[in-house]
């Protein structure tokens, strides 16, 4: 579901694209699978083993961009309301998955 884009939609959606490029070009720097299942979570509490290259500032950056993401994608909700912000970060996940395929790892089936 594509939404009629108004002026702060497009400013949300612009901010989760850069969050998440960034989110993505470290999880390659890293050879973090990130749409493995369990792989995300790993990294959010801080499991260094879920990298295949040893790169501890790179895994910090990453942890705390995904944080980020996750503190602003609450914030839109509250602006923008569920409906409007989960289909746009859903949105901007998808743009992702089609620019960097299969190299974040497989998500389920």
């Amino acid at each position: 579901m594509s939404l009629e884009p108004d002026y702060r939609s497009g400013r949300w959606a612009m901010h989760f694209e850069e969050i998440d490029k960034e989110i993505a070009t470290l999880a390659l720097m890293c050879e973090v699978p990130l749409l493995t299942p369990g792989a995300l979570e790993r990294v959010l509490h801080g499991d260094i083993g879920v990298c295949g290259k040893e790169k501890p500032a790179s895994f910090g950056k990453l942890r705390g961009l995904l944080m980020l993401h996750y503190s602003d994608q609450a914030k839109a909700i509250e602006a923008l309301g569920p409906e409007q912000a989960l289909t746009l970060v859903g949105e901007v996940v998808a743009r992702l998955r089609e620019r960097f395929g299969d190299r974040l790892g497989a998500a389920e089936a």
